[in-house]
């Protein structure tokens, strides 16, 4: 990412993803404001807008806007481009993750002096003692694991009643996605599993995951519930279950690709 002209950039047409304390700003019908920043009702500092790609060839730009948010009904969550388009979420994904990496890198850690963007890369750089920064991104492994004819899925404690998921958790430090799978079901559930199968990965800006979604055979143990981090799991027949992700989340894809199986 290159931070562009901000003379040029705020007269160019483009689409802007404008982002005020984590929440997305939509128009009225729900959509990514389309046009040049100079029609845009949003405060913006030059070293605050970012070029972030292109979608329907049109540039597209991070506006951190922080102004006193007037009208809430216009401030959402990411998720709610997720039915919309793919890339547009992507997008938006992008959008949430610079502006909390532009928020909480403005000084260094390392000797305390205020920190910059390099125009070359997103990077933020300390021109005291050299020290640079990247947007931080934490690896999260999913793991849809099945038996014949079912599929074991977990409450999370920090979800409602009913709302269940495929076991999900982060990335420990020198640590592989394998075998975080392995260690997260096992600490999560209590089970072990085999024949761990990569599905893909999805972008997950709440607020800097890398979500990577794997299946997996169930092996043998009894499930017992990780306290204070699973409320409830249960073995679920794939025809009949609870409350799962919407299938444009990588865990919802899972769940349904073992449906189909």
């Amino acid at each position: 990412m290159i931070k562009h002209s901000i003379a040029l950039t705020k007269s160019k047409p483009g689409f802007w993803f404008i982002v005020n304390k984590g929440r997305l700003y939509l128009t009225s019908d729900g959509l990514v404001p389309q046009g040049t920043l100079a029609n845009l009702t949003v405060a913006a500092e030059p070293e605050q807008i970012c070029w972030l790609g292109e979608f329907k060839q049109q540039p597209c730009y991070l506006v951190v806007d922080h102004d006193q948010i007037a009208d809430e009904s216009s401030w959402h969550s990411a998720r709610s481009l997720l039915t919309q388009d793919e890339t547009l979420f992507q997008l938006a994904a992008r959008a949430l993750q610079v502006a909390l990496f532009l928020q909480t890198h403005r000084f260094c850690g390392q000797c305390g002096s205020a920190m910059h963007l390099v125009n070359w890369e997103l990077a933020a750089l300390c021109s005291r003692c050299g020290h640079r920064c990247y947007p931080r991104i934490a690896p999260c492994v999913l793991v849809g694991i099945t038996r014949p004819g079912q599929i074991l899925l977990a409450r999370s404690t920090r979800h409602k009643a009913g709302f269940f998921s495929i076991l999900a958790g982060f990335v420990e430090s020198a640590e592989t996605l394998e075998q975080a799978a392995v260690r997260e079901v096992k600490e999560e559930v209590g089970v072990d599993i085999t024949n761990l199968r990569y599905v893909g990965s999805q972008p997950w800006p709440f607020p800097h995951s890398l979500m990577t979604g794997f299946t997996a055979d169930y092996q043998q143990g009894d499930i017992v519930c990780q306290p204070n981090e699973i409320a409830e799991a249960a073995w679920f027949d794939l025809n009949d279950l609870p409350e799962v992700p919407p299938a444009e989340t990588l865990s919802g894809r899972i769940i349904r690709q073992l449906q189909q199986r």
